[in-house]
């Protein structure tokens, strides 16, 4: 059974490196097809139900700093599972939610639209998103594979970490071991690596990686 599921991780990764030798708009547009293909029925990957999604939303928030953050952005929020999780936990925050898929969006509307007044939802494609707004906490989860080719890579690493105000907090959810690979443009930015937790037990291990921006008026090498 390892072996079958290898394989096919195999070529799913294969199909989303192709996708990346596209436009980087070209790119967008076949994923944002693609998901919302995903989405034609609720909760495609079980999120919001499955015992091995919850331990990892739990694991998520327990490895966050403990201190107040202002604004929220969670890059690739699907619908919104998690993101009515930080809602929760963080009931004063303004969220914001990105994801490619518009129906995924519609989706998590119904899930946060009671939950927060504080919270919204925005299609974009990480790789092209501008905001005007810097944030105090950004997650991804499950997301830079997605991306394909190492400039693709490299480019989200850049946007997240962009993203950021002084002294924001950077979360990155992925597969492990494939984490390494995943975040390695963001270990070589200016960021620090605050703190990782590698859960080996789970069916499907993962990484948890914290990282923070440079507080205002910090100095010191690159």
């Amino acid at each position: 059974m390892a072996g079958v599921k290898d394989v096919g991780d195999l070529m799913h990764r294969t199909f989303f490196r192709t996708l990346s030798l596209l436009g980087s708009r070209g790119q967008g547009a076949l994923l944002r097809r693609y998901f919302d293909w995903w989405h034609r029925n609720p909760d495609p990957w079980h999120m919001g139900t499955d015992a091995y999604e919850q331990a990892k939303y739990a694991a998520t928030l327990a490895q966050i700093p403990d201190r107040p953050y202002g604004r929220i952005l969670e890059v690739g929020c699907s619908e919104g599972v998690f993101t009515k999780l930080l809602t929760e936990a963080y009931p004063d925050a303004d969220i914001t939610g990105l994801d490619i898929s518009e129906r995924a969006l519609s989706r998590a509307a119904e899930r946060v639209e009671k939950a927060s007044g504080r919270t919204r939802l925005l299609a974009a494609d990480i790789l092209t998103f501008t905001s005007e707004h810097r944030y105090d906490l950004v997650f991804c989860a499950e997301t830079l594979y997605y991306l394909g080719r190492r400039d693709r890579l490299r480019r989200a690493s850049e946007q997240l970490a962009g993203l950021l105000g002084p002294g924001g907090v950077l979360v990155l959810v992925h597969p492990w071991p494939e984490a390494r690979r995943l975040h390695r443009f963001v270990h070589a930015s200016p960021l620090s690596q605050v703190s990782e937790r590698v859960e080996t037990t789970a069916r499907r291990p993962f990484s948890v990686c914290v990282y923070q921006a440079r507080p205002t008026g910090s100095t010191g090498a690159a």
